[in-house]
């Protein structure tokens, strides 16, 4: 298994890519990153590319990746729709398809998010956004795609979210999480389940293309 890992730097990134390597099945990753993320491991080979749109210009031949697993993303506080649209949207499908091109037989594995809007009609952007995104992933002649959708996800294992806000957070929410995994069965996971999940899905496919919170826990 041969994994194309894109947000590799980010707080879930980083818990798939450490799951990656960990995982006997997986032969090689390949981290798509727009700032080197500095780790060594005979499995990884890592690509720096400060603009993303130009990946597919200087990618070169990427036959034989059969999964590609997408955690690129970033926050819509303080972005306009166009902006946000441009990063979540047409990044990700212009990276897909050409992913797409270079291996027909390939399975996607999406980082969305919970209360995503499918109808891409709601009143919050960013669920609208994302809903249009997977919609449009789905479309896709992938051999499987999955949309993952977490909720509250607590870092385990010195993983930190890049961003300042989030690493608050969850540093605050951290000692809560035992109280909210009680509360909120449906609505918690870990890095570490996230990214077992998604390579799950991966190797063994999912009972379902879209899955919540539950169905990640649900599929170890």
């Amino acid at each position: 298994m041969k994994v194309v890992l894109f947000g590799g730097t980010g707080m879930v990134g980083q818990g798939v890519l450490r799951e990656c390597l960990r995982d006997s099945a997986v032969e090689e990753v390949l981290s798509v990153v727009r700032t080197a993320c500095g780790q060594q491991h005979p499995k990884l080979k890592e690509t720096v590319v400060k603009d993303l749109f130009e990946f597919p210009n200087v990618a070169g031949g990427l036959s034989g990746y059969d999964t590609c697993i997408y955690c690129l993303g970033v926050t819509s506080a303080g972005m306009s729709e166009q902006h946000y649209t441009r990063i979540t949207y047409d990044l990700t499908l212009c990276i897909a398809q050409f992913l797409l091109k270079q291996n027909p037989g390939m399975t996607l594995i999406y980082l969305s998010g919970q209360g995503t809007d499918s109808t891409e009609r709601g009143r919050s952007m960013w669920a609208r956004v994302k809903g249009k995104t997977e919609n449009a992933l789905l479309a896709l002649p992938f051999r499987a795609a999955y949309m993952f959708r977490p909720g509250f996800i607590q870092p385990l294992h010195g993983i930190k979210s890049r961003t300042r806000v989030y690493r608050l957070l969850y540093a605050g929410a951290s000692p809560l999480y035992p109280v909210l995994k009680f509360l909120f069965p449906d609505s918690v996971t870990t890095t570490e389940r996230l990214g077992c999940a998604m390579l799950k899905a991966a190797k063994h496919g999912a009972p379902r293309r879209i899955l919540e919170n539950r169905d990640i826990n649900a599929l170890l």
